[in-house]
């Protein structure tokens, strides 16, 4: 019987989802056989192809290596990329990922060359076209080819699809040099808990070093340094059923020798400084563990520092005793703390500090915190991740830097504009288990995740926080469903732990990279006196007349607030031409 396999493609924010019931996606999906792409130089064009077939089971590989199936004769279809566009290119296939509705969706970008692919289902494949600086602009021609084979047949082109690159002028700056304030924290403990390697041994930094390079293509500003223990107290795992490691230890090293002296070893927390440099990632050293750690005393996550009003936790190794213990008394703690200011002085890293407070729920309790750091280690400045407005209302002393989630900026949004004329900080927004729109999970609408930066342009913002590029749960590929009915899976990841040794990239993080290109392209075109052109796309992607419409207190839909038109967005892509009223509207 002659199996007739289906190719088709579709643009980059194309969102697979499998279930039985919806066996005709395969032919419903796979109808167009052309696309046109552009892209400026230092920037890249990205889509998908899909492969399906109604009758039968089939493998789908996308290099050049003997395969056969090991259950036995099968139809193996390999694809392949030809273009004369000068550009790298990336071809991977998409994996599934579990939601938590049990609907599998496609998210992460695999590093394995084939995959088996059930009758009726869909095998999204993944294009990336790179035009680095160097590229002579203009159009190029390129072809997805098909080949298919069963067993010692000869392989024979099934399929031919087409796609034209179009490569402007325009010139993106390295990422490193992007304006957008990109500040995803790093759980670095987790990375080295899903390789099995020590905390920051040798290997450790090897996997370190290869998750900043992934997070310096998308541009981000800051490093992340956890400087006492449990910060975030695990993530509250104990209130889950089946508990994941989320815990993270302090990257400095404390020895109280026997004649009762402290040495603090910085070395672990210079190398990683170091390592952030080398990949661009300098603008901000963010510390955590010094302010508003989160407590729950029932289930241990205490303070222990004697009349202190926050739950640092500090760990030593005493010499004289031979064991590990915890600072107990506030002098003590006190000399660690200026012991660490004096180190960032001493590097000259101390402008680029900021003490990060996540979520201070006490207004008075975290003043009185903030007093006591300020008085021993006045060169700090502080940073706050807000989540009660009256934290923006209150404009507290210290904080120069304010990160109010995303429904606080809106209901705010005029206390914001004031606080922007009197501190000299960062403002930017950042979503995490909240607002459900528009968000990162796994669930949320593609366009949401490229929608991001384009909010920051439209509310005069420097940029984006989120709390989650690795807090994995502890099998992430096998089940990334954790804790759904506070974190919507997706919530705690924009990459995935390969085996190799680096991040394996999921479509959220590629929809965000878009979104953030978007953004440098119009500062661009703002530089080049295209501001009147940047906003009329800006009006026609947003629907909201004041950004109070965002907060879920408005009722609005997604689909009230901001477009779900692709063409919408894309069309920042054809200023440089001098579009037309027309083109705008």
């Amino acid at each position: 019987m002659q199996i007739k396999v289906n190719c088709g493609l579709q643009n980059m924010f194309y969102k697979y989802m499998w279930s039985s019931n919806w066996w005709n996606q395969g032919r419903e999906d796979t109808q167009v056989k052309h696309l046109e792409l552009r892209c400026c130089k230092n920037d890249s064009a990205a889509f998908q192809a899909l492969v399906s077939s109604d009758q039968e089971d089939m493998l789908v590989t996308i290099n050049r290596d003997a395969l056969l199936w090991k259950g036995g004769p099968i139809k193996i279809v390999r694809c392949e990329v030809e273009t004369d566009a000068p550009c790298k290119i990336d071809l991977q296939l998409i994996g599934l990922i579990e939601d938590d509705n049990r609907v599998m969706t496609s998210d992460v970008l695999l590093d394995e060359p084939y995959q088996w692919l059930r009758k009726r289902q869909i095998q999204p494949l993944w294009v990336e076209l790179h035009a680095d600086d160097s590229v002579v602009s203009g159009q190029y021609e390129g072809k997805l080819k098909f080949y298919t084979h069963t067993m010692f047949e000869d392989e024979v082109l099934e399929k031919e699809l087409t796609f034209r690159l179009t490569i402007s002028e325009k010139m993106l700056p390295e990422p490193q040099n992007y304006t957008f304030v990109l500040d995803l924290w790093q759980h670095n403990c987790n990375i080295a808990r899903k390789y099995d390697v020590s905390y920051w041994s040798d290997e450790h930094f090897m996997l370190l070093d290869s998750y900043l390079h992934s997070l310096s293509q998308l541009g981000q500003k800051a490093l992340t340094l956890v400087v006492s223990e449990e910060p975030w107290s695990g993530q509250r795992s104990f209130i889950d059923a089946e508990p994941s490691d989320l815990n993270e230890y302090s990257i400095v090293q404390i020895v109280r020798g026997s004649d009762g002296r402290f040495d603090y070893d910085f070395t672990h927390l210079d190398r990683y400084v170091e390592i952030g440099a080398k990949h661009g990632i300098y603008q901000e050293i963010e510390v955590f563990g010094l302010i508003n750690i989160w407590k729950h005393e029932d289930e241990g996550f205490g303070g222990v520092v004697d009349d202190y009003p926050d739950a640092i936790r500090v760990r030593y190794y005493d010499e004289e005793t031979g064991s590990y213990k915890f600072i107990r008394n506030k002098s003590d703690l006190s000399a660690y703390i200026v012991a660490l200011e004096q180190h960032f002085i001493s590097k000259k890293w101390i402008e680029r500090v900021r003490v990060v407070a996540d979520e201070p729920a006490d207004i008075s309790l975290f003043e009185e915190s903030l007093a006591c750091l300020r008085e021993m280690a006045p060169s700090f400045r502080y940073k706050a991740a807000i989540n009660h407005t009256e934290f923006i209302r209150k404009h507290i002393k210290g904080i120069v830097d304010y990160v109010p989630v995303l429904d606080c900026a809106a209901e705010e949004y005029e206390q914001l504009e004031q606080l922007r004329k009197e501190v000299k900080g960062t403002f930017t927004f950042y979503v995490c288990c909240s607002p459900e729109k528009p968000n990162t999970f796994l669930s949320s609408p593609s366009i949401e995740s490229r929608v991001i930066p384009w909010l920051a342009e439209k509310l005069k913002l420097d940029g984006f926080l989120r709390w989650n590029y690795t807090v994995w749960p502890d099998k992430p590929l096998e089940r990334l469903s954790y804790r759904p009915l506070i974190w919507k899976a997706g919530d705690t990841n924009f990459v995935y732990p390969g085996k190799r040794g680096k991040p394996l990239f999921s479509l959220r993080y590629k929809w965000l990279q878009r979104g953030i290109r978007d953004y440098e392209y119009m500062q661009i075109a703002k530089q080049n006196g295209q501001e009147e052109q940047v906003e009329k796309i800006l009006q026609r992607v947003f629907r909201f007349d004041h950004p109070k419409e965002l907060a879920p207190s408005s009722g609005k839909t997604a689909m009230q607030l901001y477009s779900f038109n692709i063409e919408d967005y894309d069309r920042l892509y054809e200023i440089e031409n001098g579009p037309t009223e027309e083109q705008l509207y």
